[in-house]
Order: C-alpha cells, then sequence, then structure tokens
C-alpha cells in the first residue's frame, strides 16, 4: 500500500530513494523545504512530489500583484493590442518596473532574484490578461536571459542582462530555421572565424520579440563535421550590420507579439560575442527549451483559466429556459471538466518548476507541463465557445481570442509531438535503470 508522508518546512528535499530498514523507508530526516509539500512513499521505497499544498507568502503576493496588473491594465486593451498587433511597449516596461522582465536574475544584475516558481506563477496571471504579453515575458526570462545567466561570463552578464531588466529592452532567442524547426540539431545558418570576429551566415525563422529585441541568441554552426555537437551560441545586438529581418508574419493568435525572421549576411560580431564554449549550442539550446517549456506551459494556464473565467462568467448571467444556463447538467459538466483540465495542468507546471528550482532533472516534466497545459488551453477555448455559442465566434466577446491565441502553445518550444517523444524517451530511461 502507498503511504503519504506530509512536510511543511522550509527548503525542497532531495527525492532520494531508502533501501533501509521499513521505518527508514517512509520516514526520514531530510532538509527543510521551501514549499509545503507531499510526498507519495511506495514499498519501492521511491518517493515523489505529488502535490504543493499551498504558495509561499512571498509567492502568493507576487501572484496576486500580476493578476491585478493584468486584470487592470491588459485585460482592456488586449483586443485592441490584438487587432492592431501593437507591442505593449508601456505595458512592458511597467512589468519591468514591477520586476516580472527578470524574475530568476539575481537582484546584483537588476533582477528580482525569485525561483523558476514565481516566474510561472507570473507569466500564468499576465497571460490571463493578455496572452501576447505573456510569451514577451516567457521569451525574455527564459529563452534570452536564461541561457545568458546560465553559461554567460561575468562581462557578459553586465552588458546583455542588466539592460533587459527595466523592459525598455527585450531578447529573443533564434534557433529554428526555415527547413528545421524540430531538427534543433540541423543548423544551416554558419559561423566562421575572421580574425577577432565571427562571420554568421543564415537565416533564422518564426523567432518571437524579433521587431522589438534589442539583442538575440542565435545558434550556428561552427563545425559542420560534428554535427550538433558542431553547434556554437552567440549573442548579437539587434539593429546590427548585417542582421536584417524578415516580414512580420500575420498570424493566427498572440498578434500583440512579433515574429519574423532573422537573416544574417557577413554579419560580423567580436569573438567574445560567443555565449558558453564553442561546440556547445546544443545543449545550451535543449537546456534552455526545457525551462522555456515550463514558461509556455503557464503562459498556456493563463489563456487557459482566461477561457473559463469566460464561460463561467456567462453562464451565470445567459438566461435560458427560465434560468441561468450555469444550472443546465450539459454546461455543469463542461465547466466541471475545463477546471479539471486547467487544475491539473497547473499542478504538473507547478511540479517542473518545484524540481528546477531544486536543482533536479526535469526535462520529462516540463514536457508533460508544456503537453498538458497547451492541450488543456485549446480543449478549454474551444469548449469556452461552445457555452457561449454564437457569442463565443464573435470579436465582441474574448473567447474566439483565447482559442486563436491557445493554438499556437501545442506548437511552438516543442510541438505536442516532440513533447511525447521526449516523455516517452525519459519513460523508457527510467525503466531501463
Amino acid at each position: 500500500n502507498n503511504r503519504t508522508v506530509l512536510f511543511r518546512c522550509i527548503i525542497f528535499p532531495p527525492l532520494i530513494t531508502h533501501s533501509k530498514s521499513e521505518t527508514d523507508k517512509y520516514f526520514s530526516v531530510v532538509k527543510p523545504s521551501l514549499y509545503p509539500v507531499a510526498f507519495t512513499v511506495g514499498a519501492s521505497g521511491k518517493r515523489c512530489l505529488s502535490m504543493l499544498a499551498e504558495l509561499p507568502e512571498t509567492h502568493q503576493m507576487l501572484r496576486q500583484t500580476c493578476r491585478d496588473f493584468a486584470g487592470r491594465e491588459l485585460a482592456p486593451i488586449a483586443a485592441k493590442l490584438d487587432k492592431e498587433h501593437s507591442y505593449p511597449a508601456k505595458q512592458v516596461r511597467e512589468l519591468g518596473d514591477m520586476g516580472v522582465m527578470a524574475v530568476e536574475v539575481p537582484e546584483s544584475l537588476g533582477g528580482t532574484g525569485l525561483d523558476y516558481l514565481a516566474y510561472s506563477l507570473a507569466v500564468e496571471e499576465i497571460s490571463r490578461g493578455c496572452a501576447s504579453t505573456g510569451v514577451i515575458v516567457s521569451v525574455n526570462n527564459s529563452l534570452y536571459l536564461g541561457p545568458v545567466l546560465k553559461y554567460g561570463t561575468e562581462e557578459q552578464k553586465k552588458l546583455w542582462i542588466t539592460p533587459f531588466t527595466t523592459g525598455e529592452k527585450v531578447g529573443c532567442f533564434a534557433l529554428s530555421e526555415p527547413g528545421n524547426g524540430s531538427d534543433a540539431g540541423a543548423a544551416s545558418t554558419m559561423a566562421r572565424q575572421d580574425g577577432n570576429q565571427w562571420v554568421l551566415n543564415g537565416t533564422k525563422a518564426w523567432i518571437t520579440n524579433s521587431w522589438d529585441a534589442s539583442a538575440a541568441v542565435v545558434f550556428a554552426t561552427t563545425d559542420k563535421s560534428l554535427k550538433h555537437k558542431g553547434i556554437s551560441a552567440f549573442l548579437v545586438p539587434m539593429p546590427h550590420p548585417g542582421l536584417s529581418l524578415g516580414k512580420k508574419e500575420d498570424k493566427l493568435g498572440i498578434r500583440a507579439s512579433s515574429t519574423a525572421n532573422l537573416i544574417l549576411e557577413d554579419c560580423r560580431i567580436p569573438l567574445e560575442n560567443m555565449l558558453g564554449e564553442r561546440g556547445m549550442g546544443f545543449k545550451i539550446a535543449m537546456q534552455t527549451l526545457d525551462s522555456g517549456r515550463i514558461g509556455i506551459a503557464s503562459q498556456a494556464l493563463g489563456i487557459a483559466q482566461a477561457a473559463l473565467d469566460c464561460a463561467a462568467d456567462y453562464s451565470l448571467k445567459r438566461m435560458a429556459f427560465g434560468a441561468p444556463i450555469g444550472k443546465l447538467q450539459a454546461i455543469q459538466f463542461k465547466l466541471a471538466d475545463m477546471a479539471v483540465a486547467v487544475e491539473g495542468a497547473r499542478l504538473l507546471t507547478w511540479k517542473a518548476a518545484v524540481l528546477k528550482d531544486s536543482r533536479k532533472a526535469y526535462t520529462k516534466e516540463a514536457a508533460m507541463a508544456k503537453l498538458a497545459a497547451s492541450e488543456a488551453a485549446t480543449y478549454i477555448s474551444h469548449q469556452a465557445i461552445q457555452v457561449l455559442g454564437g457569442m463565443g465566434y464573435v470579436t465582441d466577446m474574448p473567447a474566439e481570442r483565447h482559442y486563436r491565441d491557445a493554438r499556437i502553445t501545442e506548437i511552438y518550444e516543442g510541438t505536442s509531438e516532440i513533447q511525447r517523444l521526449v516523455i516517452a524517451n525519459q519513460v523508457l530511461k527510467e525503466y531501463q535503470t
């Protein structure tokens, strides 16, 4: 039989396996935990995180602050931003003032100095008000600042992190190419050394924040014979000679965030602009995507929650057969399924964030969170339109925008199919050990 052991402490304890006495198997001395957690312990003695009882006070305050800001500053203009494809510059600067543009960055570099769970909470609440703003925040935090913080030199951190913490500047992440969206190891963009410079040539595709970015983390092949081990990462300022942007894509959703190709034609940058060591690019990209998937899962959660909010609120106001439609079992069943989907995805996302914060392996959990949250967002926004009926199909209500915004979360930062491959590979490894 499984037993549940509850800990309400200060630092997340390590996930460990005991093979001693039966008593030691179930009850052991652990380091205090930042998060109140519960472990399910089976006959094998393995313990795994099964729930978060409640959020720490700091995280609750951040969550509420972001929720209030999104409701006051983003939700009222989200439809206008979407219609006009307008970058929310004022709101992004205000988010910078709040510390949301650099949640995990240490205070010494201009950031907030909080953890990844805090970042996840912030992205969800911002996305609940405006999914486009949510992805702007997510890309700057996890895809741009994340790899520079982890792999950058002290000098690089000062130059490429601190100016991007205030919301005045945002960064982007240039990995995908026109011919290799999911095959990240097949980079055709080349970088060759010429004296004290790197010369970059190639095209990067589907780059979020591109038209509004002041810098990019660019991945290029430095040694084609080594295949994915010959890819390196570079920091490229924007605008910059030799770098141009393709057309701004006219997208189905998240229309207030810009997406375009980055075109590199003899783009010269100093040797010191290499991020990490030569040949580390693929490793940097994969580790960055692991954490980025938690960000996109959080964005999807915000979209899903907003769609549920819209459907539930409408069901209490729309009258049919002499009563609110929320009294009808058909509607109640939809709302129940929607609520279960969003809550389950949220717990998976929180678990992945906590594992990252505790410096444990989280590749599988991040993929699970991204898969569950993105598919939940698509499902819930679809069901919200069903609840609203004809009103869900017109732009007078936000339901149709939630549906359009949700769709991309199953595609970028790894399609749902890629997430399933990642999960399956990780599961099979567990059974082989």
